[in-house]
């Protein structure tokens, strides 16, 4: 079984080609992503009218791109699989209409797959884990804790009632004069700094429902910025590994309550998952690590590779609902917004 997966939900046009083996392994046999980081730098943030052109520009030689390397051809694929939400809506259109003229065209199956979900699953592509498992989606515009039962089947156990955490280390470094995206500078700066010279706030820590927020911890940031002007290279290094200190508390406290609570809607769970950009944060995941060792688990997280948005994910999400004949047809919409426990209150997910 091969799919063809296209994502361009936010600022990265990608594409891939996965294939599933006889032994039911995942192999990656393409996974071409163009980032727009550079033609959104000057903003700060990503423009959603920029992306969505800059997606124009390059799907279809990115498809073609793909499709090279991994040696085949649209004829050989089983089906085409595309991001159809949530997130930046001319984006998601881009790749979405991108897909379903590929399936009109080959007479192949179309999977229209929740980019969330896409993450949900990237730890069955790169570690074959069985369900449950409780996941930790942590990225620029989510952040949810999850109970991940099933492919289509999930329950959020916990997410952010304000901003993401991403997007609170990306308001940070811009905060700061650091560059864009965020994350990466903020945390190379913070190996630099001392985490206790500022007494920055915990916000939600050890309140009994796995929530998160984290815009006192921001303003308690700005005050201290603030009151240090101008700043030296040592105080940007100092506010930066106290935030990151800060956030790694309240990630850690936020997922043991989710692990209490993760039996009474799941059973026990395999494994602990992080998946987001900010799994890519390694001071992030070795206190996760050791969560997971207390719980008598193991951290699974991705490669750096598929942190990021990618277009592997979405052709595993693809493969996987596949194989259940779950399949869409042409007119599966884009969506701005697509809650992954569709069952519950979609408030405090950011698209």
């Amino acid at each position: 079984m091969r799919v063809l997966g296209i994502e361009t939900t936010c600022d990265e046009t990608a594409a891939s080609i996965v294939e599933l083996s006889y032994d039911n392994r995942g192999i990656i046999r393409s996974n071409e992503v163009l980032s727009q980081i550079a033609q959104h730098a000057a903003y700060g943030g990503v423009v959603p009218e920029i992306a969505a052109r800059a997606h124009v520009d390059v799907i279809d030689r990115l498809v073609a791109r793909a499709c090279e390397v991994a040696q085949v051809g649209l004829e050989d694929v089983d089906a085409i699989a595309a991001a159809a939400g949530p997130g930046l809506i001319g984006g998601v259109m881009v790749g979405l209409t991108t897909a379903k003229a590929l399936s009109l065209v080959t007479r192949k199956p179309l999977i229209a797959v929740n980019h969330l979900e896409a993450h949900a699953l990237t730890a069955r592509l790169t570690d074959g884990i069985a369900f449950p498992y409780l996941l930790l989606l942590a990225s620029g515009g989510h952040t949810q804790l999850v109970a991940v039962r099933g492919v289509g089947d999930y329950v959020r156990i916990g997410t952010t009632i304000d901003d993401a955490i991403g997007e609170a280390f990306d308001k940070v470094a811009k905060l700061l004069g650091l560059g864009y995206p965020g994350g990466p500078y903020v945390e190379q700066a913070a190996h630099k700094g001392d985490p206790e010279r500022f007494s920055l706030p915990r916000p939600m820590y050890g309140r009994p429902t796995p929530d998160f927020s984290l815009s006192g911890l921001k303003t308690a940031l700005r005050i201290e910025a603030e009151r240090l002007q101008p700043l030296s290279e040592r105080d940007i290094c100092d506010l930066c590994a106290g935030f990151q200190a800060a956030v790694v508390d309240v990630v850690v406290d936020r997922t043991r309550v989710a692990l209490r609570q993760f039996t009474e809607v799941a059973g026990h769970p395999s494994a602990l998952v992080v998946a987001g950009g900010v799994a890519a944060n390694m001071t992030m995941r070795q206190s996760l690590t050791r969560l997971a060792a207390e719980a008598g688990l193991r951290l699974i997280a991705p490669p750096l590779e598929l942190c990021g948005d990618n277009g592997a994910m979405i052709a595993w999400a693809g493969i996987e609902r596949l194989r259940l004949a779950m399949v869409d047809d042409i007119s599966a919409p884009a969506r701005a917004r697509w809650p992954l426990d569709s069952s519950r209150d979609a408030a405090g997910q950011k698209s």
